[in-house]
């Protein structure tokens, strides 16, 4: 059973957050406990990109942005996935940093400190060398970059499929027993 954070970050892909929760939902029989930050970007973003506030749904802990009483702020609660999905280019960096200026960035220096799993989904593009070498700079402290980069060989049908495309790797990466589409094996 997992023990899981979920951050959702305040750059445009509200789609990939809600996709992620929706499949965190069906796997729930895999996990212990999941404890959802938002920032005020993200709250902002589904309402614009998503047109509801369909993130206060789900049946999972929240806590909020300056919560640093939350279990996943120290490494004694043992949680050891962190996912951010969407992560921006902020948070990214601060986290790179070291910056631990709110319950996203003290988690992820939790698990990282840990040497736990941190997945970081990129969604902003193009890179610029000081993203790319903060991205370097998680990846040889432990963490993993996983962007948005959706695949299109499944055919995917809608938006949230696409968007799936990615959160299935995420999943994957999360060490979740899941169905999903596998390059070369039937569907």
């Amino acid at each position: 059973m997992k023990k899981i954070v979920v951050a959702v970050g305040g750059s445009s892909g509200s789609i990939y957050a809600k996709v992620l929760l929706d499949k965190l939902t069906k796997l729930q029989d895999q996990v212990e406990n999941i404890g959802i930050v938002l920032s005020d970007n993200a709250r902002f973003n589904w309402k614009l990109e998503l047109g509801n506030d369909g993130y206060k749904n789900y049946p999972f802990d929240y806590y909020e942005k300056t919560d640093f009483m939350a279990p996943f702020a120290s490494g004694s609660a043992k949680y050891e996935t962190m996912i951010v999905c969407p992560c921006s280019m902020g948070i990214l960096g601060r986290i790179a940093h070291g910056i631990s200026n709110d319950l996203t960035t003290r988690a992820a220096d939790v698990i990282l400190k840990e040497r736990r799993q941190l997945i970081l989904v990129p969604r902003d593009t193009p890179y610029s060398l000081i993203h790319i070498n903060n991205m370097k700079t998680i990846t040889e402290a432990g963490g993993i970059i996983c962007p948005a980069s959706p695949s299109f060989y499944s055919n995917p049908k809608d938006f949230e499929a696409l968007a799936g495309t990615v959160v299935d790797r995420v999943l994957d990466l999360a060490g979740f027993d899941l169905q999903s589409y596998r390059w070369g094996e039937e569907k």
